[in-house]
């Protein structure tokens, strides 16, 4: 899986994305082909060679006719525009994702709607060219997946159309909730919400490198210069090479062991883990000091989730710390849909390499129900639908069949 992963040691904004995918080999001649469909007039974007602090890349320059009348932008206006627009219906939906969200996290901080948000900054030509121009590029790279660094987010203040606020600027806040953030005591607003929108929208995690081979990187520039590098990186390579055809991807895990729990309480935090969207949760037997038998808890969750399950298992078991690292997964792609068997509709768990079906199995709540249901043993209803749905002629399920006969092996 080819993918592009965002190093932000000196914060992101939508110019340094764009400046970063060109550094990085992006044809600028294509992203503006790509832009012409947007329909827009009276700008020009182009790219130039720049140093900060000793280190080289790639600055993106809107020029906009300053003799044009730009107003600012609501929602529903950036939506016409890009619906318009003969870009591609997936450039379209992500482009249209990351308008929403910075729309979203306007109204909040402003206390107004979404519909009332006029975007100012964000609403302004060279912003539009900075989401659809980033979305755009990695299309054209052919990154298939992005993954982020913890984001600095600059402190101080920054002067914008709502006066002096302070950094990261309040939709800025909103938009990295939940994400890893930090600051240093560099001054400045180094995360922009333009930035932020794009890369919490588009990124599949946050946290350090993935496992990966390397094949080319590049280095985004921003306008100001503050005592680091103002530049964002990007690191382009493929990743899974050992499973081709699998995902990979970056998951947080949580660990904690406890020896002063009431064991009735894990069920209780198993299943209010699992419904809060952890990914997986289980227990495994220890010895632990002073010769006590416990229980080692390990929760696998999204990176960007880390700290609200950190959070969770501190509040809902007796543990007053935990352990957590990072760590790289291959998965078969999985999908899960619905067929008809002789004993009814039953969901069916599908995991593919490629083309190639690896493993199926039905849904074990669903078998569940049915023999309860019908009074039938739970593992025969499993069996039957297992040999149902590997057989090449399923069973119609629009006649089933109640007696045991059918059902029992």
């Amino acid at each position: 899986m080819k993918i592009a992963y965002f190093d932000c040691f000196a914060g992101a904004s939508g110019d340094m994305i764009l400046g970063a995918l060109v550094d990085a080999g992006l044809d600028p001649d294509l992203l503006n082909r790509e832009l012409a469909n947007l329909h827009l007039d009276h700008f020009a974007l182009s790219f130039k060679p720049v140093v900060k602090r000793g280190l080289g890349g790639s600055q993106a320059v809107v020029d906009i006719d300053t003799h044009m009348h730009h107003p600012h932008r609501g929602l529903r206006d950036i939506r016409s525009l890009i619906e318009a627009s003969t870009l591609s219906l997936d450039i379209r939906q992500k482009s249209m994702a990351i308008f929403t969200r910075l729309a979203e996290a306007e109204a909040r901080v402003h206390r107004t709607t979404v519909e009332a948000v006029h975007f100012h900054e964000v609403g302004a030509i060279d912003a539009i060219i900075d989401v659809v121009g980033a979305v755009s590029g990695l299309s054209l790279l052919g990154i298939e997946a992005i993954h982020c660094s913890a984001l600095h987010l600059g402190s101080g203040t920054v002067t914008c159309a709502h006066g002096i606020l302070p950094v990261p600027a309040p939709a800025t806040l909103e938009l990295v909730k939940g994400i890893p953030v930090y600051a240093t005591e560099i001054q400045g607003e180094l995360l922009t919400p333009t930035g932020a929108a794009i890369l919490t929208t588009l990124a599949r995690g946050f946290g350090p490198l993935p496992a990966m081979t390397a094949e080319k990187s590049g280095y985004g520039a921003g306008m100001a210069d503050p005592e680091i590098p103002n530049l964002l990186r990007v690191v382009i390579g493929n990743t899974g090479a050992d499973a081709p055809g699998c995902e990979a991807d970056q998951v947080a895990v949580l660990e904690t062991a406890i020896d002063d729990m009431n064991p009735q309480i894990y069920d209780y935090v198993m299943q209010q883990a699992l419904g809060l969207g952890a990914l997986d949760i289980f227990l495994q037997p220890v010895q632990m000091k002073k010769n006590r038998p416990g229980v080692l808890l390990t929760l696998m969750c999204r990176p960007e989730d880390l700290h609200r399950f950190s959070r969770f298992l501190l509040e809902e078991t007796t543990s007053i710390g935990l352990r957590w690292r990072f760590e790289n997964r291959i998965k078969a792609g999985r999908e899960i849909r619905e067929i008809s068997t002789s004993l009814g509709t039953v969901r069916i768990k599908t995991a593919r390499i490629q083309d190639d079906i690896i493993h199926q199995s039905p849904e074990f709540e669903d078998c569940k129900k049915i023999a309860l249901a019908r009074k039938i043993p739970l593992k025969a209803v499993i069996a039957r639908v297992s040999r149902e749905i590997s057989s090449p002629n399923k069973i119609d399920s629009s006649k089933p069949n109640d007696t045991h006969e059918t059902i029992l092996l």
